[in-house]
């Protein structure tokens, strides 16, 4: 195996990293910088709190994007110096460090430069994720409760805010359903590809005769509505139920009817809210999930009314993206990209990058080749 000369793989990153700062126009992103920063100090922001939530938490975003590509590029600066410094003193353990340093920066770059893939129309957006159990009984609702927490835990990791809107627990363990928002730019963009079926083959718990069980858990990810987005609702079509909120278990949590769920009738789409404490809030943030999931849908039939002009078919939603493996062996494999792990631990604990990353590339890929 060939070994590849520091100094060349850093000119190579510094070359990529180049080519990220020109798709990114750091110029254009500070100028946004100094008229967010313009916004948040005006003394009325906070009379509209949730227009001060948005400019508070964009400018956060790209004062971050900013700092993470200068950061980046005066580590790439610094990094010959250092593998100069070792190779002159012969220190075996500043030799090491500067070759940790460059593989953190390559794995760093390549994640940065994945972001700037993210052009499609609504990658921009927070994420709305819907979690389902599918076939597997009382595996597929626990299985389904493993996915809500490891997307969870990958929010956590990302310093993502996540607001888990609604859980709809089984009776004997784990949901029938969740809903929850990913509250941080690009989180559609990074999650889209997370949409469609993930199997899970283990060991079942819930079987006295410890035999092996697969289970079907679905996701469903759609961009959150933006004023500038035209989705009109006719009340007439809304069936409005308010109920009391409950826990595992069938618990109450709730001692009001707070929890709220709105039934599409023409599109028989379903959506709760249950984690605000009045019903008006629950009415409004289920509002805006209704409206993702019918912008969503019409996005859909556009592309595939498009397709069919084009004389081009599609995969139908809900295709099994993922497995992940328990028993006899362990193991973790994309369907599509054919990424794969040999820790599903570390990925049920949210360790998704790898993953995520591949699809977005793979996805842009097959979007490329499309279009020739």
């Amino acid at each position: 195996m060939a070994v590849i000369d520091p100094a060349e793989e850093i000119n190579e990153l510094s070359g990529t990293l180049k080519g990220i700062q020109d798709v990114l126009d750091l110029d254009a992103l500070r100028k946004q910088i100094a008229e967010l920063e313009d916004q948040a100090a005006a003394p009325d922001l906070w009379n509209d709190p949730e227009q001060a939530q948005r400019v508070t938490s964009r400018l956060s975003h790209l004062q971050a994007e900013v700092n993470r590509v200068d950061g980046l590029g005066r580590r790439l600066e610094d990094l010959p110096i250092l593998f100069e410094l070792a190779s002159e003193e012969g220190d075996e353990d500043a030799l090491a460090e500067a070759e940790r340093e460059l593989s953190a920066l390559r794995s760093e770059v390549g994640a940065l430069e994945v972001r700037t893939l993210l052009s499609g129309e609504y990658d921009a957006r927070e994420a709305l994720v819907t979690i389902n159990a599918q076939a597997g009984g009382v595996d597929a609702a626990d299985w389904a409760q493993m996915l809500l927490r490891m997307y969870l835990r990958w929010a956590e990791r990302k310093g993502y805010p996540a607001e888990v809107y609604e859980t709809s627990y089984a009776e004997e363990a784990g949901i029938k359903s969740a809903t929850f928002a990913v509250k941080a730019p690009y989180a559609y963009g990074t999650l889209r590809g997370e949409h469609g079926t993930h199997r899970l083959v283990r060991i079942s718990p819930f079987d006295n005769q410890g035999r092996r069980q697969t289970s079907f858990a679905g996701v469903d990810v759609v961009p959150v509505v933006e004023q500038t987005d035209h989705i009109d609702i006719n009340e007439d079509d809304l069936r409005i139920d308010v109920y009391r909120s409950s826990g595992p278990g069938g618990q109450g949590v709730n001692t009001t009817d707070s929890a709220v769920r709105i039934t599409h009738l023409p599109t028989g789409i379903v959506v709760s809210c249950q984690n605000e404490r009045s019903q008006l809030q629950n009415r409004a943030t289920a509002m805006a999930v209704l409206s993702a999931k019918l912008l969503e849908r019409k996005r859909q039939e556009e592309a595939a009314a498009m397709n069919e002009l084009r004389g081009e078919t599609t995969t139908s939603w809900g295709t099994q993206i993922r497995n992940y493996v328990l028993h006899p062996y362990q193991i973790v494999k994309d369907l599509r990209t054919g990424v794969e792990a040999g820790n599903p631990s570390a990925v049920l604990d949210g360790d998704l990058d790898e993953f995520i990353e591949g699809e977005i590339r793979w996805s842009r890929r097959q979007e490329a080749g499309d279009g020739q």
